[in-house]
């Protein structure tokens, strides 16, 4: 392509010059030479570039060429684009210097409570810039017009009628749920919830997943229920021990991520969500659903929830800390209907914990269609990132081998033997904070460790998430010597199960695909998954 000029001095101000050279379809090079302008220095940050239209126009180039190279730029950090602000240079965080990995370092060091990391790459924060405060004052302004007095009374325990109606529809329609509002309360979140339970309702002691939040297993502790670990594999929690172990007698409630296991990522097998079903039915029990993320699946529809299965003996808590903001603090409870009293009783006479005013807005955003809206623009907004940390793991380390990957805010990157803690200890001094599996683990589990990153890609704003990227990149350990390389994010060939059984094998893998080279930092391609493919989450611990 010849060098083109493009003057925008009377549209903003001042001159663009633009080389576009080399191989490539035009969109390639025209990533490739402001990607290059930007990281050279020749497009400060801050520096406004012209609406797309006008560029194309100026180039010669198709407006969806431009678009999508605006759009590809401001994904990877390099651009940010706001309404009435226009298409800038990112203010790009430069990444921090390189440290050594060391191999077995004492512990991991604390920093000081006011040193904030550089970059949060933790799992379970959801982007905070994308909170939809336009559609939710909308909605509070139609909720205050439209609440009865009787509203801005002591709050019913229960939540509000108006919440609990949007959510009998919502939840049946996105999630699978069988309810209605009188089966429905509402609280502050799954932590809130599980106080309430076991306060009236949790008969004994729970089985939990061999890897989980230990937030939860504290809340359970401090109520003096003992918690015991259930195996995972690649299909999902060991749903059959709760039969066959001897570990697990008195049990009378399990706690499961079925949908997406946290953090391990994967559905539960559909035998095994049969399997639970029937214990539950069989031995008078409970099973506790946490569907915490139950709305965020990239290459296929949505898995319905367990509980559609059986509403008598599921109780299923969902919350909008991960779909809106964990600032919101609501939640709801869609309880078996002989277990409401009980957990009425729990909460008290009055509602103590969930605004009001936010049960109203939160009830019209469902109803006008906003909350699906957002959910479609944040499904689209995280699988855009997902798909940059396969591509970057791809370019930079082949070796590590991204699972978990087909829903939810988080990836586990799979690690060699021995190095997780260091590795962890190693991004920390780079300013970049996440965690290890090790975090995870029940400590009574007796499963073999598996090392591993646990990686969130939300949280990080777009500005920095490339910066970050590249940060992580550094940690991350070189191949060993031998070792074959992955293709990142592939999920071709299923990671052995977690603790297999004996003898048992892990699920033949498919075909393997064409050896290909690795994307390069100029064309950082975007990983596909046709809707109806095989789940390559299945499998992927």
């Amino acid at each position: 392509m010849a060098e083109t000029w493009v003057n925008m001095a009377e549209r903003i101000g001042s001159d663009l010059h633009l080389e576009l050279s080399g191989t490539g379809s035009r969109r390639a090079v025209l990533i490739r030479t402001l990607r290059d302008a930007v990281r050279t220095g020749r497009l400060a940050a801050g520096t406004r570039l012209p609406p797309y239209r006008s560029l194309a126009a100026d180039l010669g180039l198709a407006r969806n060429t431009v678009a999508d190279a605006y759009a590809e730029l401001i994904a990877e950090g390099w651009l940010t684009a706001r309404q009435g602000s226009g298409t800038r240079v990112a203010r790009r965080a430069e990444p921090l210097a390189a440290a050594p990995v060391h191999s077995a370092p004492a512990r991991r060091p604390h920093a000081p409570a006011h040193a904030a990391p550089a970059h949060n790459l933790r799992p379970g924060v959801p982007d905070a810039a994308s909170f939809p405060r336009s559609a939710w004052l909308a909605s509070a302004r139609r909720a205050l017009n439209a609440a009865p007095n009787e509203a801005f009374g002591p709050g019913d325990p229960q939540g509000r009628i108006e919440l609990r109606r949007a959510l009998t529809e919502y939840l049946a329609r996105a999630r699978g749920v069988r309810t209605e509002p009188g089966r429905i309360v509402i609280c502050s979140g799954f932590g809130h919830a599980l106080r309430l339970l076991c306060e009236r309702v949790l008969p004994g002691p729970v089985a939990v997943e061999s890897y989980g939040l230990a937030f939860h297993r504290s809340i359970l502790a401090a109520a003096s229920v003992r918690t015991v670990p259930l195996t995972l594999d690649e299909q999902g929690a060991r749903t059959a021990e709760l039969t066959e172990s001897a570990a697990m007698k008195g049990v009378r409630a399990v706690l499961l991520t079925p949908a997406h296991q946290f953090p391990t990522g994967g559905p539960l097998e559909a035998g095994r969500r049969a399997d639970v079903i029937d214990w539950a039915g069989g031995h008078d029990g409970l099973i506790l659903e946490d569907d915490y993320d139950g709305e965020f699946r990239y290459d296929r529809r949505p898995i319905g929830a367990l509980q559609g299965l059986d509403p008598e003996r599921v109780i299923y808590v969902g919350s909008v800390s991960k779909s809106l903001s964990p600032a919101m603090r609501l939640g709801w409870m869609v309880l078996p209907e002989h277990l409401v009293g009980d957990v009425l009783d729990a909460k008290g006479e009055r509602e103590a914990w969930v605004s009001v005013l936010d049960q109203l807005t939160f009830a019209d955003l469902i109803e006008s269609g906003g909350y699906d809206r957002h959910i479609r623009r944040m499904r689209q907004r995280y699988r855009r990132r997902r798909d940059l940390l396969v591509t970057t793991l791809a370019e930079h380390a082949p070796h590590i081998r991204a699972t978990g990957i087909a829903a939810g805010l988080h990836a586990v990157l799979r690690l060699p033997p021995g190095t997780e803690q260091s590795i962890v200890e190693a991004a920390g001094r780079q300013g970049l904070a996440l965690d290890g599996l090790a975090d995870f683990r029940h400590p009574e589990a007796t499963m073999p460790a598996v090392d591993g990153l646990v990686t969130g890609y939300a949280a990080p704003p777009d500005h920095a998430y490339g910066a970050a990227l590249d940060t992580l990149c550094r940690a991350l350990p070189p191949p060993s010597e031998g070792a074959t390389t992955a293709a990142a994010g592939s999920e071709q060939t299923p990671a052995p199960a977690l603790d297999p059984a004996p003898g048992e094998t892990p699920a033949p893998a498919s075909a393997p695909a064409p050896a290909q080279a690795p994307p390069t930092a100029q064309t950082r391609p975007t990983p596909q998954t046709p809707a109806g493919e095989p789940d390559p989450a299945a499998g992927t611990l």
